[in-house]
């Protein structure tokens, strides 16, 4: 997931906001030290673990959860998930999610902590260098904060508290496979709230909420172009699938510029092409991948048929009257599992808002907009009609953001997420991320009231 950079936010940073509500007393009270947590981000950063392969990141999070003596823990949950059930009392159900795998990239962050890790990935069985560029070991350090806090603080709040540490974001698939592998039916009660955040390129110690479309939906089609491959001295004897692809490719690019009309909003992107292994030779296929983000349903499915359409027309055109009997050149096209669009409850990121800006201070509560990144924790909300709220949370050192700010060089100069620059500052984040989750669930459970 990546988010784009925020509006202008203004001033220096303030404390945390004088006004005495019930939640900066009880949050400030019940916080733990965090010089813990700091450690556990950076052993995570260290030893970050590609999607499906999260066992280390789930064991941590499983012996921490153990170690809060009212929470009854689960592992194991659709692969590595880990979840943690705290019931105190009546009141509302509210989950609190985490995601934990990493991204198969080379870190270029220059931390005392950074990753050297590499591991084979299960998509292709190829060994990859990997790290921590989206973030997803902020939100479990916060998390296992957060729960540590609630666990502390529970005679000031009645309800159920879920924390669930999820696999496989990165590749979709993590959420539902939780749910189908038994989480509300054999595990813990439905929800009424499903909270989550993610941290991005804004200024460590800000969060962000927008009401109702937050991020896109995602479709990730594979395609395989066939073509009939020889000598690269002699392309007349083939049919060049490298040619034929790499027109597909812009061509799918009017899709958005010509099919959609220009008050819609859609994406569509080619993030892999490969084909061949030498220079001088024709190979006989080309795969390529196409992530599609889409807000409108229909405009989604128009999409998707437009890339169908293209593809086995471009393919026809090119391969009519000159395959051979026995050659099927008929393109291959298959479907990845699709990130469904990440919708907040109007009415729970009103109150959200409200929550954050009494306790953090309105400047450091930012104005953001819908995204066409791609997460899958609405699927733990929509799976149960459960009210869905995704808030997004700071971790660009200040001092750097002003600078770059000033110069006019925010885009050029602050690596977002799922870049090999991608390494959230320490502090203020955890304290923000830590805070934010505590004072969004305290504001749930206060939801009945």
């Amino acid at each position: 997931m990546q988010i784009k950079l925020p509006i202008h936010t203004g001033q220096k940073l303030p404390a945390v906001s004088a006004a005495d509500t019930d939640y900066t007393w009880v949050v400030s009270s019940h916080r733990p030290p965090l010089a813990a947590y700091e450690s556990i981000y950076r052993q995570i950063h260290t030893n970050p673990e590609l999607s499906g392969q999260e066992s280390q990141t789930a064991r941590l999070a499983v012996t921490h959860l153990r170690s809060l003596s009212a929470f009854t823990v689960h592992a194991n949950v659709g692969g590595h998930g880990v979840v943690g059930l705290l019931r105190n009392g009546p009141g509302p159900t509210v989950l609190l999610r985490a995601d934990m795998d990493a991204l198969p990239m080379l870190e270029k962050t220059g931390l005392p902590y950074a990753s050297t890790k590499r591991m084979i990935d299960t998509a292709d069985g190829v060994e990859k260098p990997v790290m921590h560029g989206c973030g997803h070991d902020v939100h479990v350090a916060c998390l296992m904060a957060a729960s540590t806090l609630l666990h502390s603080a529970r005679r000031h709040w009645s309800g159920t508290l879920i924390t669930v540490f999820q696999p496989s974001e990165e590749r979709a698939g993590g959420a539902q496979g939780m749910v189908d592998s038994g989480l509300y039916s054999n595990l813990v009660p439905k929800p009424d709230y499903v909270l989550a955040q993610h941290v991005s390129p804004m200024p460590a110690g800000t969060v962000g909420v927008v009401s109702g479309p937050c991020l896109a939906a995602n479709d990730t089609l594979n395609v395989r172009i066939k073509g009939r491959g020889g000598h690269g001295s002699a392309p007349q004897r083939c049919i060049d699938p490298v040619v034929l692809g790499c027109g597909i490719v812009t061509k799918l690019q009017t899709i958005v510029s010509r099919e959609v009309a220009p008050d819609e909003t859609a994406v569509v992107t080619c993030g892999s092409i490969r084909a061949g292994d030498a220079p001088n030779i024709i190979p006989d296929y080309l795969d390529f991948s196409v992530s599609i983000r889409t807000f409108n349903q229909s405009v989604r499915e128009k999409i998707l048929a437009a890339v169908k359409r293209i593809v086995e027309n471009e393919c026809k055109a090119a391969t009519d009257g000159v395959a051979g009997e026995d050659e099927d050149l008929t393109p291959v096209i298959t479907h990845d599992d699709p990130y469904p669009p990440t919708i907040n409850s109007p009415e729970l990121a009103s109150s959200l808002s409200t929550a954050f800006a009494d306790y953090f201070g309105a400047r450091r509560c930012v104005p953001i907009t819908a995204q066409m990144a791609s997460e899958d924790v609405s699927v733990f909300a929509t799976a149960v009609g459960a009210q869905l709220c995704m808030w997004v949370l700071g971790g660009t050192d200040l001092k750097k953001w002003k600078d770059a700010e000033r110069r006019g060089r925010l885009e050029e100069e602050i690596p977002g997420n799922h870049s090999s620059g991608f390494g959230p500052v320490i502090q203020p984040t955890i304290l923000t991320g830590t805070d934010a989750l505590a004072v969004a669930a305290l504001r749930a459970f206060d939801s009945s009231t």
